[in-house]
């Protein structure tokens, strides 16, 4: 490459206001996040109008202390890489406009980012993607197995039919009253606790890699209601290393059948699920006798909504030629397989 290529990512699909540069796709020279967590916790999950908000009131704050940090100015960024979907309309609407503006006025490219591409090329972030891949993307909204072979191209070969897997590790916190977000509290739990209750692993249908937690969220929550009924007390730390290891089992199990199945030399976690402990751990264990399949896990703080994410897809897209335009819009149900 005759010249470096810096990106400039903004992420605002949901609670997090973020802002980073990338150096050729794959150096991270900045990657800051304005998390809204303490605000939204009092109402036990995110309530869109705030997020709205307070990315108003952070996007600027945030685009400026990266450039800062990366020690760049917007006249060195060769292209502007945002969020466009899916999320919260409101929240995205805010990426998707100081994206715009910035672009607009400084003669910028602007490129259209879909999130979930942007939590697999997180993974690019720690080394270079490897194809054929699959990735195993596990988050607040989105559980699904993802088949790529090359770069760009994605297929869904495995989805939730119901509830995403940290949705349900949300609803389940909830249950057992632990604060918000829930999915660290379990994961912590479960790491006290062991696995001793039966509760339900939802295979599907032979050959399946969709996924299912509905069942086994609705399954912890009667489990804790009928002990309740008859005076008994089941331990916390019990029922979430139950919840956890029936989650983690599917998940991983499905993972590997379709790491195989499909001949890839790599496997990718992504999203924010991806920081839960008893997952990396069944991962790489279930992965540790198959040399010929790398399995890459990204460090905890490149697990959760950040920009360098998106800057490190926007990079492919840009060298791809990909380019938005001023009409661009937010896509809240944006589909990975026809971005």
């Amino acid at each position: 490459m005759d010249k470096e290529l810096l990106i400039l990512g903004i992420e605002t699909s949901c609670d997090e206001t973020a802002a980073a540069v990338i150096k050729n796709g794959k150096e991270i020279l900045s990657n800051v996040v304005a998390s809204q967590i303490e605000s939204h916790k009092r109402f036990g999950g995110v309530v869109p109008e705030l997020a709205s908000r307070h990315h108003v009131e952070q996007i600027t704050i945030v685009i400026e202390e990266a450039l800062r940090e990366a020690k760049v100015t917007l006249a060195d960024i060769d292209g502007i890489a945002v969020t466009e979907g899916p999320g919260l309309v409101g929240a995205l609407l805010v990426g998707v406009n100081a994206a715009k503006a910035l672009a607009f006025a400084h003669h910028i490219p602007l490129i259209p980012v879909h999130h979930i591409a942007g939590h697999i090329y997180a993974n690019r972030l720690i080394t270079e993607l490897k194809f054929p891949l699959i990735a195993l993307v596990v988050s607040g909204g989105h559980t699904e197995l993802v088949y790529m072979e090359k770069h760009g191209a994605f297929k869904v070969i495995g989805e939730t039919l119901d509830d995403a897997a940290g949705e349900a590790y949300d609803k389940v916190a909830r249950t057992l009253k632990l604060p918000y977000p829930g999915g660290p509290h379990i994961d912590r739990l479960a790491q006290q606790g062991n696995p001793v209750i039966d509760l339900p692993r939802a295979w599907l249908e032979e050959g399946s890699y969709d996924f299912s937690f509905s069942g086994l969220k609705s399954a912890v929550i009667n489990t804790l209601h009928n002990a309740e009924q008859r005076g008994d007390v089941i331990a916390s730390e019990d029922l979430a290393a139950s919840f956890q290891a029936s989650v983690v089992e599917v998940l991983t199990e499905k993972t590997l059948r379709a790491a195989k199945e499909y001949d890839v030399q790599q496997v990718l976690l992504a999203g924010g699920v991806a920081a839960n402990q008893g997952l990396r751990t069944a991962l790489q264990e279930a992965f540790q006798t198959l040399a010929e399949i790398e399995l890459i896990i990204p460090p905890l703080n490149l697990c959760t909504d950040n920009a360098a994410m998106i800057a490190a897809a926007g990079s492919v897209l840009f060298e791809q030629g990909n380019r938005g335009k001023m009409d661009m819009n937010a896509y809240p149900g944006l589909d990975i397989e026809n971005f």
